[in-house]
Order: structure tokens, then sequence, then C-alpha cells
């Protein structure tokens, strides 16, 4: 006789579904089993598949077949789910330790650019001359006080310097402004701040360029820091 367990599935007729006695022929009073032919009827929801009408097995087979490709299905579904987020950690993972790299590299490179400029700049400060080397003149040429601040004033930051003297005095060390008093190539307010540069600070441009850079150092870090602060306020 042929068996088929049959779980969650419902026949149309009520044929289909016997209870447990129905389907182990289980006898009034007769306590004997077979062994042998009644293993499966055991479980309380199985059915024999003799038991339902012949017209109905092969849509309770389809229905079986359909459950267990249902069954298949899922567990396919499950396994392509969880394999998909293992393949989204791992390129998670990857893109992290990716931007993580690029971002130590933009790190690095920056930190080496910045440690050249300022060995170039602590080259540059080495190179150029003191005030106390040029020898006096009783005047100067614009075109020599130029070349005074170019030996003076670190290479990077000359044009800065040139910038702020061009508009403060036109490279005049004499210039004056009669409203305030200022003096020099620097315009420094008082004139007389300079004589901490030099006693000369009236008349010998060494001594002025020589404050002026001081002064750009010490109050904007450099004169290029002096000239960025002008052209918003020009004044530094």
């Amino acid at each position: 006789m042929s068996r088929i367990s049959v779980r969650g599935f419902a026949v149309a007729s009520a044929t289909a579904v016997t209870t447990v006695g129905a389907v182990m022929g289980v006898a009034s009073g007769n306590a004997a089993q077979s062994s042998d032919d009644n293993f499966e009827a055991t479980a309380a929801d199985t059915t024999l598949l003799a038991d339902i009408p012949v017209g109905e097995q092969a849509q309770v087979q389809v229905s079986s077949l359909s459950e267990q490709a249902d069954v298949q299905a899922a567990a396919a579904d499950s396994l392509a789910k969880k394999s998909a987020e293992e393949t989204a950690r791992l390129r998670a993972a990857k893109d992290a330790e990716a931007k993580k790299e690029a971002a130590d590299k933009a790190a690095a490179e920056e930190k080496a650019e910045k440690e050249r400029k300022e060995a170039e700049e602590r080259a540059s400060r080495s190179a150029v001359r003191d005030a106390s080397s040029f020898a006096a003149q009783g005047s100067y040429s614009v075109s020599e006080v130029k070349a005074i601040a170019r030996q003076m004033v670190p290479a990077s930051q000359f044009q800065c310097f040139s910038n702020i003297v061009d508009h403060e005095s036109t490279w005049n060390y004499k210039a004056v402004n009669q409203g305030s008093g200022a003096y020099g190539l620097v315009q420094a307010l008082p004139g007389s701040k300079m004589a901490s540069a030099g006693a000369d600070w009236q008349t010998n441009p060494a001594t002025q360029i020589k404050w002026g850079l001081n002064y750009m150092n010490d109050r904007y870090g450099s004169p290029c820091g002096a000239w960025s602060f002008w052209l918003s306020h020009r004044w530094y």
C-alpha cells in the first residue's frame, strides 16, 4: 500500500483527510497493531495516499511537490540574502580600508609638503642679509631700496612685502603721512618705533626694512599674513 505524508495543505474533498483511527484501521476493542504496515501512521497528521480518492491523488502529489519547491525556494532566497549581505559587508570593509589609506596618504603628503615649505623658509631666512651689512649712503633711489629689500626679505615673502610698501609709501623711505605722522617705507606710527631696529631709522632704508619685516612677522606671522590682513582692512 502506498503512503504519503500530507502537511500544511487541503484537498478538494473532505475524504482526502482521515482521522488517525481511520488511517490505521484500528477496530474497536482490538489492541493489536501491525508494526510494519502502520509505521508512518503513528504521526497524527499522516494520511495514506490509498485512502484519498483516485481522482484527487494527483492533486495531493502536485501540492506536496509545490510545497517542497516553496521550501527549497525559501531556503535558496535565504542563502542568497546571506551571501549578498556578506558580500556587502566585505565591500564596505574594503571601501573603508581604501578610504583610510587614501586619507593617510593625503595626510602624509600634506605633512611632507608643509615640512618642505618650512625648510625652504628656514633656508631663505638664513640666506638674507641683516641691515647692518649694508653700508650707509647719503641717499637711495627706489631701485636701490628694492634691491636692499630683496636681500633682506625671504624670497617667498618678498612679493607680499613689496605689495604693502607699494601701497604705504611707493618705496619712498622718507615718506611722511601728513595726517597721522606715519613715516618711512612701511609707514610706522609713530616713526620713532623704528629706533628699535637702529638709530638711523630716518635715513637708512635697510633699518626701516628690518623693522617692518620684524613687525609683520611678530604680528601677522609673515609679510604675506600682513598683506592678507591689509587686503581686508586697507591697513595693517
